[in-house]
């Protein structure tokens, strides 16, 4: 059996075509690799790289967008309303075929050793790679962002790489780590209000929301959906707030688990889901899924598809075509 692993990168720079056309082609020079997608928001000021391909040439492509990436963005002056922390801000490594989560840490601890010895970028493994579980989470990893460098070292030495000054105020640091299958997606609202989008956020999120008693102790209220982490933002670019999802497992919550409860969540509220939009790629099996919730005696695979484009509003900004947003269909 042929061994596919997948990496999805993301590269704090979304303004500057240019710049990441650079960046996909260090991609793109590797044999064995293939760009599926690449993302760009300029208002989040980040890009999201999805290739796949032989193992050995997927960590050689990587280390060699680090490089690039290296060269080409200054986080000293860095901003964007997406969290970030580097200017290859997080890197997963998912086993697509063939490949074992065991594998796939090895391949991470290689390229983070590479990164570190080499380009002496700093970093930490997440997820399936931590070393620590306190290290596992990646929204832990990044608190604080670039601006709490370098006091974070003092808290959290990274695994790889150092802590020279000269590296890290350019280069920022890294978070790289083997992980399952995850889905960036973001439901949009009929509101400017940031307010609403991060109330909805933590009533959908797994980690749900921290609350205040009377007698000042604290006390978290789960969310609705397990494997869902969440936040609200307002995108200038599409002047709407937005609830922004990572779906970290979809055999317990996927796109129209989220979708749904959002909506739920916007019209207790007031408000009302107008659309969503997918970071990147998802699987084939998953608009499958909700083409059947809105046609459930369908079973022809374009009718299902179209069905879930229009069902979840996936064009609402801007043109969606499936070919260059399923995983299945971006490998034929």
């Amino acid at each position: 059996m042929n061994k596919l692993l997948e990496c999805i990168p993301n590269a704090s720079e979304g303004c500057n075509p240019k710049k990441i056309e650079e960046m996909a082609h260090a991609i793109n020079k590797v044999n064995g690799v293939k760009l599926l997608h690449t993302d760009s928001g300029q208002a989040a000021n980040r890009t999201v790289f999805t290739f796949a391909g032989k193992p050995e040439a997927v960590i050689e492509a990587a280390f060699e967008l680090y490089r690039k990436a290296g060269e080409l963005i200054d986080m000293s002056q860095h901003s964007g309303t997406h969290p970030r922390q580097g200017a290859v801000d997080v890197c997963p490594l998912v086993p697509l075929k063939g490949v074992t989560m065991e594998e796939v840490v090895d391949l991470t601890y290689r390229l983070g050793e590479r990164i570190g010895g080499e380009l002496g970028i700093p970093g930490y493994y997440y997820e399936y790679s931590a070393k620590d579980p306190q290290r596992k989470n990646l929204a832990a990893l990044r608190k604080g962002e670039y601006e709490s460098l370098p006091e974070k070292f003092n808290v959290f030495p990274p695994d790889f790489g150092k802590t020279d000054e000269v590296i890290w105020k350019k280069s920022g640091v890294t978070v790289l780590g083997a992980r399952k299958l995850l889905i960036a997606y973001n439901v949009n609202l009929n509101t400017r209000e940031i307010a609403i989008a991060r109330k909805i956020a933590a009533r959908v999120r797994e980690s749900g929301k921290l609350i205040t008693q009377a007698d000042g102790s604290k006390i978290r209220i789960r969310g609705k959906l397990q494997a869902v982490k969440g936040l609200g933002w307002y995108i200038e670019d599409f002047q709407k707030a937005q609830v922004s999802y990572n779906l970290t497992d979809v055999a317990q919550a996927g796109m129209l688990d989220v979708f749904l409860a959002t909506q739920t969540e916007a019209e207790r509220l007031g408000f009302e889901v107008t659309g969503s939009e997918l970071i990147g790629l998802a699987p084939l099996s998953e608009f499958l899924k909700v083409g059947q919730y809105f046609y459930p005696a369908e079973i022809k695979e374009p009718v299902l598809i179209k069905a879930a484009v229009k069902g979840l509003g996936l064009a609402e900004l801007g043109v969606f075509d499936p070919h260059q947003k399923i995983i299945e269909y971006t490998l034929e």
